[in-house]
């Protein structure tokens, strides 16, 4: 049996994984896994003023996808509207379906706390769908039941409560994932936050507490069996 795993980071907007758990995806591609980002909306609604809400939705698909090439990851982007997502049994079946399909070992999220809807809605979102996924009791088109465990990882706009758990050495891949987030306009361009400085900075300070050159976070589900450390429990590299 292959040691191979799949990570999936199922987050709200294309850019919010790729900030997240950019290098940690990077890290787990380059040592050969499979790894996934789906997001569930673009994040088309904070449009700049040149370009339509449908213009910058497929601007940030585009994004998506060189930022993801770079990782070595799959990107898959769904039709849900910015700033719109709702837990509704229509999204949690959806994601039940495509977790069946796909069948990854682990997903990675965002926490449970924010002060934007979607971030918030989707890591409900996740653990819904996780019984949904496992339980062979529902029916999903034929596709066999599959068991995945997820995590939640570090967004600025996340951070009421979020204490990590899990610092990941990303030394090695922190220059591929600056060069992946760049690929994002408002990751290089928004006046609202410095988005490319921030991460770079957080990458900083979460290695010193590490003990290595940068470092990314994540965090148990609440509730969850806790074992604080340097590695992903189950998902060795």
């Amino acid at each position: 049996m292959s040691d191979k795993k799949h990570l999936m980071v199922i987050d709200a907007h294309c850019g919010d994984g790729e900030l997240q758990v950019g290098a940690i995806a990077a890290k787990y591609a380059k040592a050969g896994h499979k790894v996934t980002f789906l997001h569930l909306t673009a994040g088309e609604k904070g449009n700049p003023p040149h370009l339509s809400v449908e213009e910058y939705r497929e601007q940030k698909i585009r994004e998506s996808e060189e930022a993801c090439a770079i990782l070595g990851a799959e990107c898959i982007t769904l039709d849900y509207k910015d700033a719109e997502l709702r837990l509704t049994e229509e999204i949690v079946t959806h994601l039940a379906t495509l977790l069946r399909k796909y069948r990854p070992n682990l997903v990675l999220t965002h926490w449970i706390n924010s002060i934007h809807s979607d971030h918030a809605t989707v890591p409900k979102i996740v653990e819904a769908a996780q019984l949904k996924t496992g339980l062979s009791g529902f029916d999903l088109g034929g596709l066999k039941p599959h068991y995945y465990g997820y995590l939640h990882s570090e967004n600025w706009e996340d951070m009421e409560g979020y204490v990590p758990d899990i610092f990941v050495d990303v030394t090695e891949t922190f220059d591929l994932y600056l060069e992946a987030i760049s690929k994002f306009w408002f990751v290089m361009n928004s006046k609202d936050f410095r988005y490319f400085d921030y991460y770079k900075a957080l990458g900083t300070v979460r290695g010193c507490q590490n003990r290595t050159r940068y470092a990314q976070t994540l965090k148990f589900p609440v509730g969850g069996n806790i074992r604080k450390g340097t590695e992903i429990p189950g998902f060795p590299l």
